[in-house]
């Protein structure tokens, strides 16, 4: 029998989902808004662009440091309690940046710790998902969840500069600990008595070192998990775009207004795409055109290297985004063969890479960018990604829906 599509009406028909949807859309804006009021105030107090770069790179670098690490407590822990602990944290490191005359390195210290509560944060609420939403209705919160990031993304940062043209840093900062505040709260009252996400799912095996890398073996020990990782790793190569924003804006003659529009229509495409996806095609065809629609979200930038007008440069973008929504299905894919016990470090350890391979594919865009117009540096980065992706493609394990493997340890 046939999967039965399931609507938004479903999805926030359970209680769990409407309480970590919202704590959720609270602790992404707090995130953006930590990282937007803190580099105004670093830049502010130290005159140094560095300082503000590094400060806002925190929250990227914490993923590639505490993704497979710190994601052990996820799996060791009631994932409530790692939920409302993660809130507390980092509303606390928020107040404390609020008192007069901490040092500049001091902040910076405090916002890289703040920022490291993130990974276990997100990978606990990530493997808490398929134990609360069954059927269609977990890839239907992915693709909901998918919508909201980009868009708190982007709405985040306007309001955090927002915020602070308007009254000062410190007033963002304020609002800041409020959002993780009023998520903790959410995250109490809605979690608290819920099975799923009051038991432990792993026992400690004694050494977090052996936990951290048993997760990361459960990941590479098994083909199917390793396909599934290794699809969404290499498609985001084409995110080396956003690495060469301002020079392929200044290419087309343009500045900070076309740069902005250059960096909105993937995110825009993903976020179409997930409604797409989610609300016009059913579970079935969605797992038969992952994979073209992978190949696709690589493939399309290939004739940006030609150098065609701006309007066509936005389209392919746009396209690249919408077709790279088959992360929705293959996320879907992923947390359900991941065994629950080792889920949030398998999150961990997904996100940890995600963030390290658009770092990289961006800071290679960029010392390409210094020899060769910033056009053919991203068909060339669209190249070297569908052609990494094809290859995973043609090796891709014959299954459509994996089971949870099994794991030795």
């Amino acid at each position: 029998m046939s999967e039965q599509p399931a609507s938004y009406r479903d999805i926030f028909a359970v209680r769990e989902y409407r309480h970590l949807f919202a704590a959720n859309v609270l602790s992404l804006i707090g995130d953006q808004l930590t990282a937007v009021a803190l580099a105004f105030v670093v830049y502010a107090r130290s005159g140094s662009p560095l300082l503000a770069a590094l400060t806002f790179a925190g929250s990227y670098a914490t993923w590639v440091i505490g993704g497979p690490l710190l994601s052990v407590f996820a799996d060791r822990m009631p994932r409530w309690r790692v939920l409302l602990v993660c809130d507390l944290a980092r509303a606390a490191i928020v107040l404390l940046m609020l008192v007069p005359g901490i040092p500049v390195a001091a902040l910076v210290a405090m916002a890289f710790v703040a920022n490291l509560f993130r990974p276990p944060f997100q990978s606990a609420r990530a493997s808490l998902m398929p134990d609360i939403l069954h059927g269609d209705r977990y890839a239907v919160a992915n693709g909901l969840d998918n919508i909201v990031a980009e868009f708190t993304q982007v709405a985040g940062f306007a309001l955090g500069g927002l915020l602070v043209s308007a009254g000062s840093a410190q007033t963002v900062l304020a609002v800041d600990a409020a959002t993780f505040l009023l998520s903790a709260a959410l995250i109490a009252t809605g979690l608290r008595g819920s099975g799923a996400a009051t038991r432990a799912t792993a026992e400690p095996s004694g050494s977090w070192w052996a936990d951290t890398t048993a997760g990361i073996r459960v990941v590479f020990a098994d083909r199917t998990l390793r396909s599934y990782l290794l699809l969404f790793w290499l498609s985001c190569l084409v995110y080396a775009a956003e690495g060469v924003a301002a020079p392929l804006a200044a290419e087309y003659g343009g500045g900070a207004w076309t740069g902005g529009l250059l960096l909105a229509a993937m995110p825009a495409g993903v976020a179409v795409g997930g409604v797409l996806l989610t609300r016009a095609c059913p579970p079935a065809l969605r797992r038969r055109i992952m994979l073209p629609l992978a190949v696709l979200s690589c493939a399309v930038l290939l004739p940006v290297a030609t150098r065609p007008p701006l309007p066509v440069v936005l389209a392919l973008f746009f396209v690249s985004g919408l077709a790279g929504s088959f992360s929705i299905p293959l996320n879907a894919l992923f947390g359900r063969a991941v065994p629950a016990a080792y889920r949030a470090r398998a999150f961990g350890v997904a996100m940890s890479g995600l963030c390290a391979v658009q770092g990289l594919a961006m800071f290679a865009a960029g010392a390409s960018a210094e020899l060769l117009r910033p056009t053919l540096v991203v068909g060339g980065a669209a190249l070297v990604a569908t052609v990494a992706v094809g290859v995973v493609v043609a090796s891709w394990p014959r299954v459509t829906e994996a089971a949870p493997v099994p794991v030795a340890v």
